[in-house]
């Protein structure tokens, strides 16, 4: 059987490009020699006896791309890398098959740059709200180790068990949120409607009410006469605020104020710890130098005293100190994390021991939202009906003196 000629594309360990031929009887079995030479495959095309290349595309065709749908194009990013695929036909094939419409223009605009010969990770980093630079720090690390699909592979466990962690802390606010929501409509609807009502009907009775009563209907007053301007005002302090949460004073002061919050300020810190940890350890485990791991950690643990803490140890080790030397000096830091941060930095297993750290972090912080969602619960449900029940109360105080209304008013 007559072999076949392919045209290939590579980069070798240093990026460099490289571009050649060789005979095999499939393109699998040319992407599995080049990797044993040492070559990242980016592509390879049968040439045809004219000298022609053939190449098979498969065409493929929302701004926000979630977490979890990264994490996914990551796997199944790596599993047809590990299957001998090049990057274009890879990136190909990902283009088709994401049902993402922003994810999919954005790998189409990235497969273009490839192609035109630049690298995977600096296509990706010119996407940088989707692929960020933990994203590209390890797909870099990967291309030059020529260990791409395990990169990704590490990058999609860490992903999605941040996505997996982060719904379930959404899951853990949603419900008190909403009890909050309904509690506020729900009042805000008796003030404003029903309170007028029974106003009325004791006016006409012309008798003394109790204080209760007179102070809900006063309230009831102030809200009808001025309902437009309180929710104007609403709004406007509602749209200020986040502003201000955009600015780097307004995120620092909500940060340490989260943090301070009984029961969910700890379930904060233990999720920011636990995205350090896994963060750091895979940086690591890629090949990442410290200090460039250090720096894109700090971004991403999405907590300013934790990045406040990396910026910290960073400087440490640039002065040739140990990593943990200034965690004393930041008591967000749990003494075991520390503890086992100086273990894995000692016996130089430190990425292992920060992915233990993570790995006991959101074991603990799964235990914590399933008290706090059963706690939570009943807690709603005695709040919405104590303010709901109050409310009645006051309207009805009146009623247990009807007797004395109706003398009054005769």
């Amino acid at each position: 059987m007559a072999q076949t000629t392919y045209a290939y594309k590579v980069r070798d360990t240093n990026g460099k490009v490289v571009e050649g031929t060789l005979d095999a009887d499939n393109q699998t079995l040319v992407a599995s020699r080049l990797r044993e030479m040492g070559y990242t495959p980016v592509n390879i095309q049968a040439k045809s006896a004219g000298g022609i290349n053939i190449e098979i595309r498969v065409p493929g065709f929302g701004n926000r791309v979630p977490l979890k749908e990264v994490a996914l194009f990551s796997r199944q990013f790596a599993t047809l890398i590990a299957s001998g695929l090049t990057l274009i036909r890879s990136l190909t094939i990902l283009t088709s098959q994401t049902e993402n419409p922003a994810l999919a223009k954005i790998v189409i605009d990235v497969r273009g740059q490839v192609e035109r010969g630049v690298s995977l990770s600096q296509a990706l980093n010119s996407h940088p709200k989707v692929f960020g630079r933990l994203f590209v720090a390890m797909v870099r690390a990967g291309e030059a180790s020529g260990g791409l699909d395990q990169s990704l592979v590490a990058l999609s466990a860490m992903l999605e068990r941040q996505a997996a962690l982060r719904g379930k802390i959404k899951s853990a606010m949603a419900y008190p949120a909403t009890v909050l929501g309904l509690v506020c409509l729900i009042l805000t609807a008796m003030i404003l409607f029903i309170v007028p009502v029974f106003k009325n009907i004791y006016a006409s009775l012309g008798a003394k009410l109790p204080l209760p009563t007179l102070l809900l209907i006063k309230l009831s007053d102030i809200a009808v006469k001025f309902a437009v301007p309180i929710l104007i005002l609403i709004v406007i302090g509602v749209i200020l605020l986040k502003r201000w949460l955009r600015t780097p004073q307004g995120k620092a002061a909500w940060d340490i104020t989260v943090l301070k919050v009984p029961i969910f300020g700890s379930l904060m810190r233990k999720t920011a710890i636990a995205r350090f940890c896994s963060t750091f350890s895979s940086l690591l485990r890629a090949g990442v130098p410290v200090l460039e791991s250090l720096d894109i950690t700090k971004e991403t643990v999405s907590n300013i005293v934790v990045a406040r803490a990396v910026e910290s140890m960073a400087e440490g080790v640039q002065r040739g100190e140990t990593m943990t030397a200034r965690l004393p000096q930041h008591p967000i830091f749990p003494a075991m994390v520390a503890q086992m941060m100086s273990v894995g930095e000692e016996t130089g297993a430190l990425d292992a021991m920060l992915g233990r750290a993570a790995g006991f972090l959101e074991e603990e912080i799964e235990r914590t939202v399933s008290a706090l969602t059963s706690l939570l619960e009943p807690l709603m449900i005695v709040i919405l009906g104590g303010c709901v029940g109050t409310m009645v109360i006051c309207l009805y105080l009146p009623m247990f003196k009807v007797d004395t209304l109706i003398n009054g008013s005769s």
